[in-house]
């Protein structure tokens, strides 16, 4: 055709030449194009010859949207090498030979699936947020997939997800289901995942992706995230940087086992696909259910990892985690004063404390329950939730009073999804565990998981809850742990419905989010903590039904910095729950004002506390209390990264641009230092207002270097800058910035 296109126009046969475009226009005119559109990105898919759904844009938006049509002809869908990367949901077992994000055994036991694009629609929610749906059938089998793009252009965020059903005679075979399956052609692709271990939770690694798969997974069962998380940055053509570069912050809103594949291919490339883990999880899909797979979520910009930030911040507290435009109580824990050895009396005394310091809540932890078992440590009681006789001879109710005359609300730590062997639940319902019935059983921390595929146990979970508040009415909190993973995974509830095995990690965590949106239903305002031994949970999934999470097991303040740094890229701070405790050998104001950049706690005896360190610590939380709304609301910008510095600087501005606080940590203790000659350039202020700038959290008879009474105008601030003063002396500094009227 090509040689006869040439030949013709060397002769001049234009009707030739006429008739050859009006064929090419008509076959790109059958061709359906489908932009997914923020303020300043663009994902555009089109539909090719074949009806197959491809990616074939991301970049910024095109003024003019009819442009889109001709970014298709850069590809030859015909070509049977070209294109074989970039269909927008791949399937497996036909055309198909890259990895896929669908695979599936058809009730026959066919392999082969193939999608089609059907029918897509656009649906306004609101002034910001359009869903956009697209309907994918196989062409053979009564097979159908819808993809979905929500969209909130202004803040540059996308939540995608994918639905899957079928009208086959049986059930189908799901392998492996993402949510999501993306590519980009921008060349020289930067990832930072987030991994760790137990006390080193989400730590950053960086690495530029070359040709093969990367992947980032989870086959953990419960406490998912202990050593990857279903966090991460995509930089392209540089290493990510706070203020300028293309980046992708996203997250697979899931809070079980995830996989994440990010695959340079053949052409260099990026073929992105994420979704729940299909290890030991192929998923028996009955016909006309719906199987809703989690969402991958993501923020994009032009502007580097802050702005991406700072929306992603900005849509969470709005639209997903759960009043996140609203109030967080402080607190005092009494884990790290007694751990398990406490009573009646020694709680009673530490409500003064809490009263002392001026925190709103007392958190009873973990050690109140167990009879037949009492829970005196961790290998003995779990399951068992009444209140333990010996420890607290007159219930909850009387510590929920006693509280109140302090003038403190009280809370309780639960952990509803475990079990102890040493407990009358495990006697009485060992058929409620998780357990290979034939096999010896594996333990982590002295326990195991309840199977909450099992409607009786979701009724035995929600039942913990509701009977605490049922006796409790005015219990203000609950703290909400998970300690274990799941070995030996077994569900003898599966079993006995013929129920396939492999179904257990999914319908676990639907079983947990039934009983989550349960309690909710009943209680929806009551403040709820994610823990797991630490940062084993922390996902848009779950802060849907919770108002916060603990970051890590770790709080020495020093590597607190840095763990609360990493989060801040995914979470806004309202959502962090950071406490002082007697970690680190840092000085109490060092360990205050670190906890002060989230939601602040105390995990101490205030009666062990100098009266110096008590006069600091009830004006730390005056002052607290008096810019906490800045660090939950505001925007953040992180100005000095402690992973390159010696210090460590945040700051948080109120939409107003009329208050900010600054936080700024000495992180090297080495003697000699550098970074304390040079003043740190501030952010987010108005360039035309003036402002002065004072220090806070002075502990007590010492004095300030920074002159209160000095006027600065925001560009002085934003372009030169102010030293904090940060020395091995001064290690921690928080300043005030204020607007003059």
């Amino acid at each position: 055709m090509k040689k006869d296109l040439v030949f013709s126009l060397l002769k001049g046969d234009f009707k030739f030449v006429v008739v050859f475009f009006y064929g090419l226009l008509s076959s790109y005119a059958q061709n359906i194009t489908i932009p997914i559109e923020t303020k300043d990105h663009a994902l555009v898919l089109q539909t090719d010859n074949d009806k197959r759904l491809r990616n074939i844009y991301f970049g910024k938006p095109l003024k003019n949207k009819a442009e889109y049509d001709i970014i298709a002809k850069s590809f030859d869908f015909n070509d049977a090498n070209a294109g074989i990367y970039n269909i927008a949901y791949t399937p497996s077992g036909t055309s198909n030979l890259s990895e896929p994000a669908l695979q599936v055994k058809h009730a026959d036991g066919n392999t082969s699936l193939e999608l089609k694009y059907v029918s897509h629609k656009y649906q306004k929610i609101d002034v910001d947020v359009t869903l956009i749906s697209i309907v994918l059938k196989d062409p053979v089998y009564p097979f159908e997939v819808t993809l979905f793009y929500k969209v909130w252009a202004a803040k540059n965020v996308i939540e995608q997800w994918t639905e899957i059903k079928h009208q086959e005679e049986k059930a189908v075979l799901l392998q492996k289901y993402a949510s999501a399956n993306m590519y980009f052609t921008n060349k020289n692709f930067y990832l930072t995942s987030f991994q760790g271990e137990y006390l080193k939770e989400m730590q950053p690694v960086e690495t530029k992706l070359e040709q093969g798969i990367r992947v980032i997974d989870s086959k953990l069962g419960t406490r998912a995230m202990l050593l990857q998380t279903p966090n991460f940055m995509v930089s392209f053509g540089q290493p990510a940087s706070e203020n300028e570069g293309l980046v992708m912050l996203g997250q697979l809103a899931w809070s079980g086992n995830f996989k994440l594949d990010f695959e340079i291919d053949s052409y260099k490339n990026l073929r992105l696909i994420a979704g729940i883990n299909p290890c030991a999880s192929e998923y028996s899909l009955v016909p006309n259910r719906v199987f809703k797979t989690p969402s991958l979520i993501y923020a994009l910009s032009n502007e580097g990892t802050g702005e991406a930030s700072r929306n992603l911040h900005e849509w969470a507290r709005k639209y997903r985690v759960l009043d996140g435009e609203g109030e967080r109580l402080t607190l005092l824990n009494n884990w790290e004063a007694t751990y398990f050895d406490f009573d009646e009396a020694k709680i009673k005394d530490l409500f003064k404390g809490a009263k002392s310091l001026g925190v709103d809540m007392f958190l009873l932890d973990d050690g109140w329950f167990g009879n037949k078992y009492p829970r005196n440590n961790d290998d003995a009681g779990l399951g068992d939730w009444k209140e333990n006789k010996k420890k607290l001879p007159n219930g909850l109710g009387y510590l929920v009073k006693e509280a109140q005359k302090e003038g403190v609300k009280f809370g309780i730590w639960i952990e509803p999804e475990m079990v102890n062997p040493r407990s009358e639940l495990y006697e009485k319902h060992l058929d409620w565990v998780i357990r290979q019935p034939e096999r010896p059983e594996i333990y982590y921390r002295n326990q195991l998981v309840l199977d909450l595929s099992n409607p009786e146990v979701q009724d035995f979970v929600f039942g913990i809850v509701d009977n605490l508040f049922v006796k409790n009415s005015d219990l203000a909190f609950i703290k909400w742990d998970c300690n274990a993973v799941i070995y030996n995974a077994y569900s003898a509830f599966l079993s006995k419905k013929g129920i396939p095995q492999s179904n257990l990690y999914v319908d676990y965590i639907h079983g947990l989010y039934k009983v989550l949106e349960r309690i909710r239903a009943k209680y929806p305002k009551v403040p709820m903590m994610l823990c797991s031994g630490g940062g084993g949970r922390a996902d848009y999934g779950f802060l849907k039904y919770f108002t916060e999470f603990w970051p890590s097991d770790d709080t020495d303040p020093i590597e607190r910095i840095f763990i609360q740094w990493n989060y801040s890229y995914f979470f806004p701070s309202i959502t962090t729950d950071n406490h002082v405790t007697d970690w680190g050998k840092q000085p109490l104001k060092f360990r205050v004002d670190v906890a002060s950049m989230g939601k602040l706690g105390f995990d101490i005896v205030e009666s062990h506390l100098s009266e110096n360190d008590k006069v600091f610590c009830k004006q730390a939380i005056s002052n607290y209390n008096s810019f906490k709304d800045i660090v939950w609301h505001g925007d953040l910008y992180r100005l000095l990264n402690p992973h390159e510095n010696d210090i460590s600087s945040l700051m948080y501005v109120n939409k107003e641009k009329n208050k900010a606080v600054v936080f700024n940590y000495l992180v090297n203790n080495r003697y000699k230092i550098t970074a304390t000659e040079r003043p740190i350039v501030l952010a987010g202020l108005d360039p035309d207002s003036k402002y002065t700038v004072k220090e806070i959290n002075l502990y007590p008879d010492t004095k300030s270097m920074i002159n209160a009474g000095n006027v600065y105008s925001g560009n002085f601030l934003m372009t030169v800058g102010i030293n904090p003063n940060v020395t091995l002396k001064r290690t921690s500094v928080i300043l005030e910035i204020t607007q003059v009227k």
